[in-house]
């Protein structure tokens, strides 16, 4: 699994967060419990879209979310919109006067068109966008027509619960870092990225890594999940290796970090992160437990 890791982009659309509807609490994602020097903390792995069934969440979840006198987040999804239009201002689009997509061969110019025809993006806003925050955007939709919900995150359902009780919302990263980071790839790779993610689009590979994902997500299917993260290291692609060496790994180690010092601060807390970041063989658990952090994987 590569592709739906960009939790950044799904922290777009997190502003607008609905109230989901009840259903039966069962397993979901991953759930770990780490501890250190009489501290504890649960960590979940999240998914950054949803449906109105997966919620609430199973009891184990609230029940240590009410304990819990923090949530942290990848992004806290209340920040002012004028944040995100800043910081794609900044590291999103591309730099003026800039050939852009005019200079892509005309078979693949076409074919692009298309897909954002098919997603339903605005193409005069998302044509300024630099291709690794386009093909991001083009997988979103691949979602999005499945009927996966980003107002329906595990994050935008974990933040109502927790300020409703009065614990605290803790940013465990930043837009501009997480968009700065599709700034790394050389220039030839950004435009083969995009290649790579209109390819799996047409081949209907990136839907059935959609709904592989969701699935394996929805019932806490512990070796699919396992499973997705092993291909994931072992994806060879521009696209894939990029994932995997940046998005995941590289902010693996922050969010370790961070983790560690609020699990050494505070008595009880929470923290949520995409699922991927807590699975494969550098995982947040595994840097934890380098660290010297006790750690339980509960499912």
């Amino acid at each position: 699994m590569r592709r739906p890791l960009f939790a950044f982009l799904f922290s777009l659309l997190w502003l607008l967060a609905s109230t989901a509807s009840a259903a039966a609490a069962t397993e979901r994602g991953a759930l770990f419990k780490v501890s250190l020097d009489g501290h504890e903390m649960h960590l979940f792995g999240t998914l950054h879209v949803g449906l109105p069934e997966f919620y609430p969440l199973e009891p184990r979840i609230a029940e240590a979310l009410g304990q819990a006198s923090t949530l942290a987040l990848e992004l806290d999804p209340a920040q002012p919109q004028r944040e995100l239009l800043r910081a794609v201002r900044e590291h999103g689009m591309l730099d003026p006067g800039a050939a852009g997509y005019d200079a892509m061969e005309a078979q693949q110019r076409a074919l692009l068109d298309k897909l954002i025809e098919q997603g339903r993006l605005d193409a005069s806003r998302v044509m300024t966008f630099k291709p690794v925050l386009l093909a991001t955007l083009l997988t979103l939709a691949e979602y999005t027509k499945q009927g996966y919900r980003t107002d329906l995150s595990s994050e935008a359902w974990l933040v109502r619960q927790a300020r409703a009780q009065g614990a605290r919302v803790l940013e465990l990263e930043s837009l501009d870092r997480q968009l700065s980071l599709l700034d790394r790839l050389a220039e030839p790779d950004r435009w083969r990225f995009l290649d790579e993610m209109m390819a799996a689009i047409v081949s209907g590979a990136q839907r059935r890594e959609a709904r592989n994902m969701v699935q394996a997500w929805r019932s806490a299917d512990r070796e699919a999940l396992d499973a997705i993260a092993a291909r994931c290291e072992l994806d060879a692609s521009v696209s894939g290796s990029f994932v995997n060496r940046v998005l995941l790994k590289e902010r693996n180690a922050g969010l370790a970090n961070s983790l560690l010092d609020l699990l050494r601060r505070e008595p009880k807390t929470f923290a949520a992160v995409g699922v991927l970041h807590l699975l494969g063989s550098e995982s947040v658990p595994k840097l934890l437990q380098e660290k010297g952090v006790q750690v339980e994987r509960i499912y």
